[in-house]
């Protein structure tokens, strides 16, 4: 494996990041801006995954492109958990060394009969804590299974601790759109920059 970044660490200048992921199972480019507007192109093989990370673009105000080519005619997994992994690690490398971050999101999304939690703490301590009871195994092409692996793949590498909790639903794919909808106003919240918070936040070990 083989991985590349380009940092932006200072909270004055745009947090933009660019992090490539080359496995024997997947080929991954991730470019993002945290100070976006929501723009966002993107391939990863797999149509509703596609339509997710929209919602994490758009309703997080990130810039996003993601260009993954993966081994689709074993299945799904590699691609999704791949695309996780490396996203969380352009998140990383944007915000640096998260001085001025709010640092905490919040947020309850409704679609529909759906309802969702999502609640983030970039902390520097990764963690991942879901409960999600999906209706059905499969979303078009998306194994439901694999929207935790995403997810664990995310905070492991962007060093975040992640709380999501479907409350409501009986659609799958608006349990699932209420869940990556909630998940990036979190995501917005929390890497906010508050110009009154001048501390750092240690990356590798205990919060604050």
């Amino acid at each position: 494996m083989t991985s590349s970044a380009l940092i932006s660490t200072s909270a004055a200048a745009p947090r933009i990041a660019e992090v490539s992921r080359n496995t024997a199972e997947t080929r991954i480019t991730v470019r993002i801006n945290l100070d976006g507007t929501g723009q966002n192109k993107l391939h990863s093989g797999i149509g509703f995954l596609d339509h997710m990370l929209e919602q994490i673009a758009r309703h997080g105000l990130i810039d996003m492109e993601v260009h993954c080519e993966g081994d689709l005619h074993i299945d799904g997994h590699h691609t999704v958990e791949d695309i996780g992994i490396t996203l969380g690690q352009a998140f990383a490398r944007a915000v640096g060394d998260k001085k001025g971050l709010r640092r905490y999101g919040h947020v309850y999304v409704p679609l529909d009969e759906a309802l969702s939690r999502v609640v983030v703490d970039f902390s520097g301590r990764p963690g991942l804590h879901m409960d999600v009871k999906f209706t059905a195994g499969r979303i078009g092409q998306l194994d439901t299974q694999l929207v935790y692996e995403f997810f664990q793949g995310f905070v492991n590498h962007a060093g975040c601790t992640v709380h999501i909790d479907n409350l409501k639903g009986f659609n799958a794919h608006h349990q699932c759109e209420s869940v990556f909808k909630a998940f990036a106003r979190a995501v917005r919240q929390a890497v906010e920059i508050d110009p009154r918070a001048a501390t750092t936040i240690p990356s590798t070990k205990g919060s604050l």
